[in-house]
């Protein structure tokens, strides 16, 4: 007997798509090569057979698409007017990217998406020094010697002194720039209240630091971080985002903010200009490396790798045992 041919139904065009949009973990980008973020308001978000798409329409050009690069976003903030839909965010979650509710020009972050992180390992780092109060003693110390230089935090040195040191550096940082830019005296204030009467650096202050917290909050998540277990800040969701941020602030914001003191735009322009610089400060990579020599100060790393999602159990004797297998006892 001759046996029948085996025929396979060809794929539609719509499917054929879809199998070549679903990414594999080989094929994302580690977090540290990613671009920093995106920031979008007045768009309908939505995914089509091909990837995610942004929907903008005006009375000139009428309605326009624009293509996301998802693999490659760190993080997008979604400023008031934004719409997106279930398939989008699934989209987004698939390629690590973290989604960031915002206010308008990307100011104070209402709430946080993030994607099933790949690996506990450094999660499991952070609960244990965090817990630890000598542990976290040290890695609080170690901040601020990131900030301010090796011998800040000597053995005698308490975290109450050290905050001492912090605000007297960065007031000190303050006036300078102003006399810099001949503003006169400044003081740093945060309003949401009476928001449009603050002054334009206050503005731009603002509206930088949110970019950064948004990086920073997409860094952390996808080393499959905490956000809320911080080790100076405390009692807040987004606690080691801003122990993380406080890192860059006085090389970053500050000076973007005080430079824009004239500016008629300061909340667009400090977004615009510090996401066109975010390349060349590197920021990403420094992020990550950071927060794993904070973690694990005996190692050396380069960034994280994409791996596999291994789910194990935990055995208080061994440590880990396979999940997956059945461990009743064989007839």
């Amino acid at each position: 007997m001759t046996p029948r041919p085996t025929t396979t139904k060809p794929l539609s065009t719509s499917n054929a798509r879809r199998k070549l949009a679903a990414p594999t973990v080989a094929m994302l980008p580690r977090i540290a090569d990613s671009l920093s973020f995106l920031y979008l308001d007045i768009v309908r978000i939505h995914q089509d057979d091909t990837g995610v798409c942004a929907e903008v329409t005006t009375e000139q050009r009428g309605t326009e698409t624009v293509y996301l690069p998802t693999a490659a976003l760190s993080c997008v903030l979604l400023g008031p007017g934004t719409s997106i839909t279930a398939r989008a965010l699934t989209t987004f979650a698939r390629n690590g990217t973290t989604i960031l509710t915002t206010g308008s020009g990307g100011v104070r972050c209402y709430s946080a998406a993030v994607p099933e992180s790949l690996t506990t390992t450094w999660l499991e780092r952070q609960t244990r020094a965090w817990t630890n109060d000598t542990h976290r003693l040290a890695i609080a110390q170690a901040m601020y010697e990131l900030r301010f230089g090796n011998g800040t935090a000597t053995d005698g040195t308490t975290l109450d002194k050290l905050r001492g040191m912090e605000g007297q550096r960065v007031k000190a940082h303050y006036q300078l720039l102003a006399r810099q830019y001949k503003i006169g005296r400044f003081r740093r204030a945060y309003d949401p209240a009476s928001w449009d009467t603050q002054d334009p650096v206050n503005l731009a202050l603002s509206s930088a630091n949110t970019c950064l917290y948004g990086i920073v909050h997409a860094a952390i998540t996808a080393l499959g971080c905490s956000p809320a277990l911080g080790f100076v800040h405390n009692g807040n969701q987004q606690a080691f985002v801003y122990d993380i941020a406080d890192l860059y602030k006085a090389e970053l914001t500050i000076p973007l903010a005080f430079s824009l003191h004239a500016s008629p735009n300061p909340e667009g322009e400090a977004r615009r200009s510090f996401r066109h610089e975010l390349r060349l400060f590197q920021l990403l990579p420094r992020i990550v490396t950071d927060i794993q020599q904070l973690l694990d100060p005996s190692r050396t790393y380069e960034g994280p790798d994409p791996e596999e999602q291994m789910v194990d159990l935990w055995d208080p004797v061994t440590g880990s045992v396979p999940a997956g297998v059945n461990h009743g006892a064989q007839p």
